[in-house]
């Protein structure tokens, strides 16, 4: 329905009405189209002619498409910068333009992808960007390698600020032994057992066997907290704020990973003495998580909270401030402060926020970082994709790692369900959490490469470039296999089971006493996705 105003555009509401009470019979193509393609649930203004020329739901919203065109547009001003910037060659074989090429076409397979499957665009991103390289689509120098690990530090910067940003304090004050059973007891079943099976199935010297386990144990809530949230809209596990405790868990999760992933892959590759690198492990958590509490304070006193542009300032001075903390570690040898000092920054400026008006997770400082993650998201996965060479993968390395990675999940979900002890969880969602806790995706996209870009710029951990490189590589083949395979399990494993192991809202007992009261009240104020 239409109405047209002044300006010569149509104010378009769309009032759907059940498509099986307005035709008996849905022709396949309707429904494919209204699964790819759904209606607006608030008014938008468009021009008379789009309804005439790309008819809904054949095509689009005027408002959707105009997004995706945005986002496409961005890409290539971007494209344009850099051309300008770097001073290539103008010419359609160029690695500037197949790398925008690769990711534009990645955020169209993997927006596409999440429309048809429901699954994680993200897995759509990451076996573009695979395809690119095998079709030998794009090719990257070592300038361009060198820009591919920025980018990709800068989208760890953005993993991290929306994880530390989404951590309550209320939560983690009354259900913090909750959150530390969950948060790290699981991860570090997982990173020991990686460890061992990979030492033994892929001969992984036993450093960079607990290298690869500190990065595959990791959860990724960008495909945990999507699921979960779909699941809290119908009521399921909102009884006892299922959604939140796995997301202040999984954001723990994610913090340690990448902070011991860091302190490993600083040692290894340090020219410094052996205890002097033992030492800074502790010392490196520690600084990080004071200077980042610290600069995030800060955040709530400067720029003063009525400022015209507090919004704008605030974003800034975390993702600069994160940006800094993340490089300036790196270049000293203290890699293991930068990942810390993001997340504890984004959790102290939330928790100085909320007392300011703004609740946890749900303030335009998170909105800010979840458009910027929008960019980001198919650079890193189709990046990430593109340095995969199926020829050169070894199947001996495809099928034990598969084999290593799928007990470790299985592992990780029996752990879960005995460690989760005591959090007032009964049998189902304990199953239910540890199900849960199988998708991998966004810190082993960031950091799988990580280990084969230090050797190929030169670097050592004290072995021949030879094995180096084989050890890297296989590294770099686990954290894809591990996003292809638990991703879409997870995912479809949360879909599946939740209905049947959740307890539905609406079908609860009365609620009677204080403390369920004041959970249920923390879940809504929390209920913004990552």
């Amino acid at each position: 329905m239409a109405q047209k105003t002044e300006e010569g555009m149509s104010v378009r509401v769309y009032t759907f009405i059940d498509d099986k009470d307005k035709t008996p019979h849905i022709t396949w193509w309707r429904k494919f189209c209204l699964r790819c393609h759904q209606p607006e649930t608030t008014p938008s203004s468009e021009p008379l002619w789009w309804g005439k020329v790309f008819p809904f739901p054949i095509f689009p919203t005027f408002r959707q498409t105009a997004q995706q065109i945005c986002i496409i547009v961005f890409f290539l001003l971007i494209w344009g910068i850099l051309f300008a910037e770097i001073g290539e060659p103008l010419s359609l074989n160029g690695e500037l333009l197949s790398m925008t090429l690769l990711v534009i076409a990645s955020y169209l397979v993997g927006w596409i992808w999440l429309k048809i499957t429901t699954l994680p665009a993200l897995i759509g991103m990451l076996l573009t960007g695979i395809l690119f390289q095998n079709l030998h689509l794009v090719h990257m120098t070592d300038t361009y390698r060198q820009l591919n690990q920025d980018l990709r530090k800068i989208a760890l910067v953005i993993i991290l600020m929306r994880a530390g940003l989404g951590l309550n304090a209320d939560v983690l004050k009354k259900h913090y032994i909750a959150v530390l059973q969950l948060g790290l007891l699981p991860w570090l079943v997982e990173c020991v057992a990686i460890a061992v099976m990979s030492h033994y199935l892929l001969s992984l010297p036993w450093i960079w066997g607990f290298l690869l386990g500190s990065m595959i144990a990791s959860v990724s809530p960008a495909v945990v907290v999507p699921c979960l949230f779909r699941l809290r809209e119908v009521g399921y596990g909102v009884a006892k704020g299922i959604p939140t405790l796995l997301l202040a868990a999984a954001s723990i999760d994610d913090s340690v990973s990448v902070a011991v992933f860091a302190i490993i892959l600083n040692a290894m590759f340090s020219s410094g003495s052996t205890t002097f690198n033992i030492i800074k492990g502790p010392l490196s958590i520690v600084a990080g998580i004071l200077l980042g509490g610290v600069w995030g304070y800060m955040t709530s006193v400067i720029p003063e909270k009525g400022d015209k542009y507090v919004v704008v300032l605030r974003f800034l001075a975390l993702f600069l401030g994160g940006l800094f903390a993340l490089f300036i570690s790196s270049l000293i040898g203290w890699s293991g402060a930068g990942p810390l000092a993001i997340v504890s920054s984004g959790f102290m400026a939330a928790y100085f926020w909320e007392k300011q008006g703004w609740p946890v997770n749900n303030n335009p400082v998170s909105d800010l970082f979840r458009i910027l993650w929008i960019f980001f998201e198919p650079i890193l996965f189709a990046f990430t994709g593109a340095q995969v060479t199926l020829s050169a993968l070894d199947p001996d390395v495809i099928s034990m790692g598969a084999i290593c990675l799928l007990s470790c999940l299985a592992l990780r979900v029996i752990a879960t369900f005995f460690i989760s002890f005591g959090c007032g969880l009964n049998s189902k969602e304990k199953l239910f959490i540890g199900l849960t806790w199988m998708a991998k995706a966004t810190v082993q996209a960031a950091l799988g490469p990580a280990a084969l870009d230090l050797v190929k710029s030169g670097k050592s951990a004290g072995d021949t470039l030879a094995n180096e490189e084989v050890y890297a590589k296989t590294i770099l083949a686990m954290s894809v296999l591990s996003v292809v395979i638990s991703a879409p399990a997870g995912a479809i494993f949360i879909a599946l089971t939740g209905p049947r192991l959740l307890s539905k809202e609406s079908q609860r007992k009365t609620i009677e006493t204080v403390e369920c009261i004041e959970t249920i009240v923390q879940e809504n104020r929390t209920s913004t996705d990552l």
